[in-house]
């Protein structure tokens, strides 16, 4: 069975760049509208530009996920622009802890579970409704390898990606009988203008990166992207409160 979807709207937050981006653009090659949801108001409407440039349908909408009546705002655009929410993909994160647990700081703390957390809280808040006034509809929440296992010196992010995929696994049995799916993509090392800046210093930790794959490379954007259509597709109609680890057969070690 293909992807097929019987409805028209998607909203991605973090789609100015990397993963978001590789998604929107997917969303709107099955012919999708897509709402383009990032802080970057450059990247963001780079990315609306490259959607209408094949021909697609796409709005560009500043959103910080971590401010409620931004993200209540940004849901309202979407109904506002395109009268509907079908799919949605919880994207927007950040990852800038490198230490051990003791030597973490508030700022980090409130800054990592800020945006992983309340984020993804606050957008499943406000697009819940939404989908319940139409009799439907599919969440998809990135988590990450890290939400399904240790992360050592990346404690707090660890956690804040747990907690992703506890919001994500209770609100699909909340809403299983209303016809919402809700899941979540855990992808592992994947290469992005953020995994790009971290290691262009020092290639070896690309290298290394690679090597903790069994597959021998590191993930692509596009491949995060087609895990995201299939889990909003009519063919994942019997999988919600899913956990789907993209990670090239990291955790089978």
């Amino acid at each position: 069975m293909g992807m097929t979807f019987t409805g028209q709207v998607a909203v991605v937050t973090g789609a100015g760049a990397g993963i978001g981006r590789a998604t929107a653009l997917a969303f709107a090659g099955e012919g999708l509208k897509v709402v383009v949801a990032d802080l970057d108001v450059t990247g963001g409407e780079c990315t609306v530009e490259q959607i209408k440039a094949v021909g697609g349908s796409a709005v560009f909408v500043r959103c910080d996920v971590t401010v409620e009546e931004q993200v209540k705002q940004l849901m309202e655009q979407v109904i506002s622009y395109y009268g509907r929410l079908d799919y949605a993909f919880n994207n927007a994160g950040i990852e800038i802890e490198q230490g051990r647990l003791a030597d973490g700081t508030m700022d980090e703390f409130d800054a990592i579970m800020g945006v992983n957390v309340k984020g993804v809280w606050l957008c499943m808040k406000y697009q819940l409704p939404l989908m319940l006034a139409q009799g439907g509809g599919a969440i998809v929440n990135t988590a990450s390898v890290a939400g399904l296992g240790a992360a050592p010196k990346m404690s707090i992010y660890s956690a804040s990606k747990h907690a992703v995929i506890g919001l994500t696994k209770s609100a699909a049995i909340e809403y299983a009988k209303k016809h919402i799916r809700v899941n979540a993509v855990c992808p592992a090392v994947i290469d992005t203008d953020m995994f790009r800046r971290a290691h262009e210093a020092d290639p070896r930790k690309a290298e290394f990166a690679a090597a903790i794959h069994p597959v021998g490379r590191i993930g692509k954007v596009e491949e995060v992207a087609s895990a995201v259509l299939y889990l909003c597709s009519d063919g994942a109609g019997f999988t919600t409160g899913h956990s789907l680890a993209i990670d090239g057969g990291a955790l089978a070690i």
